[in-house]
This record gives structure tokens, sequence and C-alpha cells, in this order.
């Protein structure tokens, strides 16, 4: 049994990661701004935290400083469909305080708990990934996973003498409620109940083949 911590899980991806991990038999910890679907899950140990806010992030560390943490799953993210010339200032930091700055700083003040053997998983998405097909619209969201694709590939480098081990996930399009209200009308080709399996697999193993590297999980061409 190994202790799993999931970001953003109280819907989509992270919702459905949670749920197989706790009938796989782990321990869970899952944290969202909103838990009511968490809450009715037997055996998953839910926090409602804001990753927007620094002080949020440390209140809910505190909660937790007695447990040690085998795998990290960062998959909390804003996502918008939004023009650079209808974008703002505003827009820019809202969706980088998540996808960036708390994925920074929840990692960073989770490090003392997480094992040496450990595995942090950063979800980022194709979007980031230099060369990949690009839309119009997602320049603030996609370039903040590329930010994550960086900082995945640095702490590997950080932390490669004495673990954890550090990747990150590059996902093409998986059909959640965020992806519906970006992009109405658009069915992606695989679910999140049909991507976690995927994903709670590389997390518990991932590390024992790869170390700072970002893996291209998609189905497209290119």
């Amino acid at each position: 049994m190994k202790t799993i911590l999931i970001t953003g899980a109280g819907k989509g991806i992270g919702l459905e990661t949670a749920k197989l991990a706790v009938d796989e038999g782990h321990s869970v910890i899952a944290i969202s701004r909103n838990i009511s679907a968490l809450e009715a899950i037997e055996g998953i140990r839910a926090y409602s935290v804001d990753l927007s806010s620094e002080e949020a992030i440390q209140g809910f560390v505190q909660k937790i400083t007695n447990l040690k943490i085998d795998v990290l799953i960062n998959n909390a993210g804003l996502l918008t469909n939004t023009p650079v010339g209808e974008s703002s200032f505003a827009l820019f930091e809202k969706i980088y305080k998540v996808n960036v700055f708390g994925l920074a700083e929840l990692t960073r003040q989770l490090l003392p708990q997480i094992s040496s053997s450990g595995h942090v998983v950063n979800i980022s998405s194709m979007g980031g990934i230099q060369g990949s097909s690009k839309f119009a619209g997602l320049s603030i969201y996609s370039s903040s996973k590329g930010a994550v694709i960086t900082l995945t590939e640095l702490w590997a480098e950080e932390f490669k003498a004495t673990g954890p081990k550090f990747n990150a996930l590059a996902l093409g399009a998986v059909q959640t409620q965020m992806l519906a209200e970006a992009f109405p009308g658009f069915e992606a080709p695989i679910t999140a109940a049909g991507f976690a399996p995927y994903l709670l697999n590389f997390g518990l193993t991932g590390h024992q083949y790869y170390n700072g590297k970002t893996l291209q999980v998609s189905s497209s061409t290119p």
C-alpha cells in the first residue's frame, strides 16, 4: 500500500484516479477547492485547498506533517480558451497561480515528507511541448504547461542523487468538464476514467524507468 496525494481531485482525471487508487487499496489524500464529490468516498482523506494561495497551501501541509508521501500527482490546473488580444494581466496571473506557482509551492512545502524513493508526477499538456501542434486561444494555458515541463527537468536534476524522482505527462485531449467548458461540442478520444489506470500505474511505477522526462500521452498525429 502506498500513500498517494492527488491535486485537482474534485472532478475529472483527479477524481477518477483517486477512486481507482482507493479501490486498489492505497491510502489517498485528495485536495481540491470543491471536495463534495470526495467526501462521499470511503477511504479518501479530502481537503479543500486553494492552490492559488500560499497561505492555504501552508495550512494544508501543516495538517498532514505526520504523513510520508510515496506519490504526488500534481494534476490540478485551470484551462482558458482566450485569444491573447482579449486576455489580461489578471487572467495570466489566475492561470499561472494554479498551474505553475501553486504546483511549485505545494511540491516545495511537501518535499520533507516525500519519500526519497518517491515519485512526483506533474501533469502537463501537449500544448507545452515545443514543436507540437498549437491552437489559437491557448497561449496562457499552453505556456504555463511548458513551464511545468521545465520545472520537472530542473527538479529531477536537483534531486537526482537523493530522490525523489520527477516526471511529467504531457496529455492530449481528455474528456473532462474543464475541456468541455473551454471547447464546447468537442469530444476527446479518451475519458477521465479511461485515463486514470494509466496515470495511477505511472505514478506507482514510472520512476523505475524515468527521471526528469516528459512523456507525450496522446493518440493524435503529430
